[in-house]
């Protein structure tokens, strides 16, 4: 099985991509729905969180996002003691998800991982798909999206690799900052030479 990976900025659409892909018939394995799998409540990583970070677990036994959010976005330190609880949990689920697809038949599968490159993850797969926006775009996604203020949308943008830093780890480049229809033309177009590289 082919196994393709997409990523992005924060803000820059990914999950529209994603959404063409799966309706073009791409099996999709996102990190993000696993990442909140593996610290769902009674997981061992969530008690192994609640240890290390005191105070966000909620009294229902859930994960306080917010709490410990607040916890990590500033530090790098904290996200490093994060990443170290989930990454290796969610690094074992992908791999069993894309071994299920695999068994099932599925010629091709997409893996949505937001630091898909950060983490060195896009080595060894059959190509990336990287999701752009003009800083602008993303700032004011962010400001109506999450409710933050321009300088706040900034820091966030800032707290992550650059884009241009990802683009040549890219096989394939969406600009996902015109309409939705230009975007979804770009993916289709994507698609087709996946399919002729297949081929």
């Amino acid at each position: 099985m082919l196994l393709y990976g997409l990523t992005g900025g924060i803000a820059t659409g990914k999950s529209t991509v994603a959404r063409r892909f799966v309706e073009l018939g791409m099996p999709l394995i996102d990190a993000d729905v696993i990442a909140r799998e593996v610290v769902a409540k009674g997981q061992p990583a969530l008690e192994e969180i609640a240890r290390r970070f005191p105070g966000v677990v909620l009294p229902d036994g859930t994960l306080d996002r917010a709490a410990l959010g607040a916890r990590i976005f500033s530090d790098p330190a904290e996200r490093a003691a994060l990443d170290a609880i989930t990454h290796p949990r969610i690094r074992v689920a992908v791999l069993e998800r894309s071994v299920a697809l695999a068994e099932a038949g599925a010629p091709r599968a997409l893996y949505d991982a937001p630091l898909l490159i950060e983490n060195r993850l896009h080595e060894g797969l059959s190509g990336v798909v990287l999701v752009v926006a003009p800083r602008a775009v993303q700032r004011a996604r962010l400001m109506a999206r999450n409710g933050l203020s321009a300088a706040e949308a900034d820091a966030r943008i800032d707290a992550q690799m650059p884009l241009d830093a990802k683009r040549p780890h890219a096989t394939w480049i969406i600009d996902n900052g015109g309409t939705l229809e230009d975007t979804q033309r770009q993916v289709d177009e994507v698609w087709r030479q996946m399919l002729a590289r297949a081929a």
